[in-house]
């Protein structure tokens, strides 16, 4: 493949801003991607401060999403950028995106992509008109011992599955943050955020997850929420009662009212054969286990790996690679297979293993069933169609 480097518009993920700096730290480690052009902020003023502390050229320092779109499209096709990233809050996440592949740009997207089922249907449409790529960064599923449980569930040695467990506690709304400045602010603020709080901000990785390793659907849910911060206007903790689409069942439990937790997602997955376990907080290890036998640990960096677990690794064995790196794969695979598109070949099947529209599109309708089953008197809730 020609070594062309493509050019990256950031929408969001000004100064102070988390999450854009791990997007374009990511973007940046395979140098396949350069950051040409931003608007940074929703206000002007941040977003020219931003993009100069980047070091974006003054005419590509845009003070609105709208006036980014229209400018670059007007570029040469050789000068302009080939995609936007949007990192903004939930709720600024569909116009831009619409705007973006309306005017011919490819999208990379945060979760969760859109703040109704609706608006991601609309988004999936426009991808299906335009053929272009809309990527969702389900981070977790990046990871290289993520992609290795899913190739032994693929494989069949976990025999057919039987039980999902995964969970995923954090512990830093304990407290009524929302009135100082911190990410807790629009979190929590159904206009920004959406109907969800909890299970739209980590629920929704865990059921992607579970869906990602063991390659099924969920079918049905019963969902139990609570706020238990007082004055919290969307749900801090969640239970949720899963049933996929072989008969299997599951618990899905996400909290960000567990005081004292960092991150501490983690899945394990049970078939009739055996069973996997992976912790986000010991990511390059892979824990498999089966019916009379030793217990297996899989190890990132080793030969023994799958070809789809050894793409994803980036180090030699032992040293650690955690979440900018799982983002960083997510790239890399986006950008392969944009540049596939663009040279008209066909990617590889390593390379289009990545969270499309199709991902998005499901996270959102979990987030609707969840809250549907969560406000139910009824037992059980079907995953919305």
């Amino acid at each position: 493949m020609r070594n062309t480097k493509l050019k990256m518009g950031m929408i969001g993920g000004g100064k102070n801003a988390f999450i854009g700096a791990v997007h374009r730290m990511a973007a940046g480690i395979d140098g396949q991607i350069e950051l040409c052009c931003g608007a940074l902020s929703a206000d002007p003023l941040v977003a020219k401060e931003s993009a100069a502390l980047l070091g974006l050229p003054v005419e590509r320092s845009y003070g609105s999403y709208r006036e980014m779109i229209v400018e670059e499209s007007k570029r040469p096709a050789d000068d302009r950028m080939n995609f936007v990233s949007i990192v903004t809050p939930n709720f600024a996440h569909f116009e831009p995106a619409m705007m973006a592949l309306e005017h011919g740009f490819h999208v990379v997207l945060e979760k969760p992509m859109t703040l109704t089922t609706e608006q991601a249907e609309l988004l999936q449409q426009k991808v299906a008109e335009t053929g272009l790529i809309l990527c969702v960064t389900y981070t977790y599923s990046a990871y290289p011992m993520v992609k290795q449980a899913r190739h032994l569930v693929k494989e069949g040695q976990l025999g057919s599955i039987r039980k999902i467990m995964v969970e995923y506690p954090q512990g830093w709304l304990s407290k009524m943050i929302e009135n100082s400045p911190s990410l807790a602010f629009w979190r929590t603020d159904p206009e920004k955020s959406g109907k969800s709080g909890c299970m739209g901000d980590i629920g929704t990785h865990a059921a992607h997850l579970a869906e990602y390793i063991s390659g099924l659907k969920i079918t049905k849910m019963c969902a139990d929420l609570q706020t238990f911060v007082t004055g919290r206007k969307l749900e801090d903790d969640g239970n949720i009662l899963l049933g996929f689409e072989n008969g299997a069942t599951g618990v899905l439990s996400a909290s960000q009212v567990a005081a004292g937790e960092e991150n501490a997602l983690k899945i394990r997955v049970y078939g009739e054969l055996g069973g996997l376990e992976w912790n986000q907080q010991d990511a390059n290890t892979l824990i498999f286990k089966q019916l009379d036998a030793p217990i297996q640990l899989f190890r990132a960096g080793q030969q023994y790996l799958s070809p789809i677990a050894k793409h994803n690794i980036r180090l030699p064995a032992g040293h650690p690679e955690g979440y900018i790196e799982a983002f960083a794969n997510i790239y890399r695979n986006f950008a392969a297979t944009l540049l596939a598109s663009m040279q008209g070949i066909e990617p590889r099947e390593e390379d289009i293993d990545f969270p499309t529209v199709v991902d998005g599109l499901r996270g959102m309708k979990f987030l609707e069933t969840v809250i549907a089953s969560g406000k139910s008197e009824q037992k059980w809730t079907d995953f919305i169609r």
